[in-house]
């Protein structure tokens, strides 16, 4: 840290901490749940939608830096949560939280952490820590509360420098349905929640959970779909005897190698089947692995809501270099040198030129880094929900 005095003596007050592994400790005012948490610290750079952030599986084993320093000024409901399944396990914010100021506002977002597990961190200057990651790249830490403001912080840095990173880490296992579940639910409407649609005619959409957005399932039902949500580890032949007329790849935490352990051999037999896909995040990965490409680990990953990609492959047509305002939530990337000649390029980030899509050549398949369903745009990216569910007619 750039600031020396980021490592200085605990003072008055101090609640909360955060000792990072190369031994940089950052004090803080603690709130939400109180003990310890061990997580790759990463930073976000949306402005709304912290609840969504924390809520999302994408995020687990993740200590969240949110840049906008007004994190819980809304407040918390029960209706902006992605999943009821493990997601970030901290956060570190600018200001202290203060009294919600939104008329959906049900609860307190301290009350709402600490009723969900999850530790934050206020008072840190998060400038100097998103650079920090920007320049380091993302380091593993442990984030810890305690109101009476006792730390054991060797034994923090020990916590920190034992665990493993996300290297190598599948995740998906532990945020992903049990058994299948028949996915009812509709968009949301103001002063009627969500709502539920008719299954009846629909063409059926079977989603592989990997520790998937609640979201996505909403616009697969918005654009046309029934949908099926099964766990990570269902077998080709399980998925086929639910006679699917397409398979969605969901999202998800942890190294995408690792999970493919498992997934890629099932994606593999639904490409030869010639069933039709469409991935997100690390179903866009899985895709990506199941056909050959390969996978790395990206220096501070891309996380917020307003990254822009360009639409860069041939069967585009018109829309063809088009750029989209994006959601994304990723620390692994698919690496485009590594892509066959069977797969094609659809999409770029516009920041770094990363890949962001890719569509299998002579199959109904592609798929994409970003989150479609978190509507920065708002509705730039729905395209794809209706290109995947129009095409299963």
């Amino acid at each position: 840290m750039a600031d020396p005095a980021s490592t200085r003596a605990q003072p008055s007050g101090a609640t909360g901490v955060l000792v990072l592994a190369d031994g940089t400790v950052l004090w803080g005012r603690g709130f939400g749940a109180t003990g310890s948490a061990v997580g790759e610290v990463c930073f976000n750079t949306a402005m709304t939608g912290y609840q969504e952030v924390m809520t999302d599986p994408s995020y687990a084993a993740q200590i969240v830096t949110f840049t906008f320093p007004h994190i819980g000024n809304v407040g918390a409901n029960g209706e902006d949560i992605e999943s009821r399944v493990e997601g970030a396990v901290g956060c570190v914010v600018r200001e202290d939280v203060t009294e919600p100021s939104n008329f959906r506002s049900a609860e307190r977002f301290v009350e709402w952490m600490t009723r969900n597990g999850k530790i934050g961190l206020s008072g840190i200057d998060t400038r100097a820590l998103t650079r920090r990651i920007r320049q380091s790249g993302a380091p593993n830490a442990v984030i810890a509360h305690a109101p009476d403001g006792k730390f054991d912080i060797p034994a923090l840095l020990r916590q920190a420098r034992d665990w493993s990173g996300l290297e190598g880490l599948d995740l998906a296992i532990r945020v992903t349905r049990q058994s299948h579940e028949g996915w009812e639910g509709g968009f949301w409407a103001l002063g009627q929640g969500y709502g539920r649609a008719e299954a009846e005619g629909r063409p059926h959409v079977v989603a592989i959970d990997y520790g998937s957005k609640d979201n996505i399932f909403r616009n697969l039902v918005k654009a046309g779909a029934r949908v099926t949500v099964v766990p990570a580890k269902t077998s080709f032949d399980e998925v086929m005897a639910l006679k699917p007329d397409g398979v969605f790849l969901s999202n998800g935490p942890g190294d995408p190698a690792a999970t493919g352990e498992y997934a890629v051999p099932v994606i593999k037999a639904l490409l030869d089947a010639d069933v039709p896909l469409f991935g997100i995040c690390l179903g866009h990965q899985m895709l990506a692995l199941a056909a050959g490409a390969k996978t790395i680990k990206m220096h501070q990953g891309h996380r917020g809501a307003n990254h822009p990609v360009q639409r860069v492959g041939e069967g585009w047509g018109a829309t063809t270099g088009l750029v989209e305002i994006t959601s994304m939530n990723h620390g692994f990337a698919v690496d485009a040198a590594s892509l066959p000649e069977n797969v094609e390029q659809t999409h770029v980030s516009l920041f770094d030129g990363t890949n962001c899509g890719i569509a299998i050549k002579g199959k109904k398949a592609f798929a994409v880094q970003y989150h479609p369903e978190a509507s920065p745009g708002p509705q730039d990216s729905f395209y794809l929900f209706e290109k995947f569910v129009g095409g299963l007619s």
